[in-house]
């Protein structure tokens, strides 16, 4: 079981790495990308809290 989270955290983890390494090479002005972050952030967050049983 706890082999399990430890797996979803870090596949969820390197995902949000991902997604946040694309928007920073997508070609738009900075105030978008910037809020596009912190939504990507802000639900990767959100998911690793649902895999520690806080939501």
């Amino acid at each position: 079981m706890t082999t399990s989270v430890l797996i979803s955290i870090l596949i969820t983890f390197l995902v949000i790495v991902l997604i946040l390494y694309l928007v920073a090479r997508l070609p738009i002005d900075g105030r978008a990308k910037q809020i596009v972050q912190i939504i990507v952030i802000i639900i990767g967050i959100i998911s690793m809290l649902k895999y520690l049983a806080v939501f």
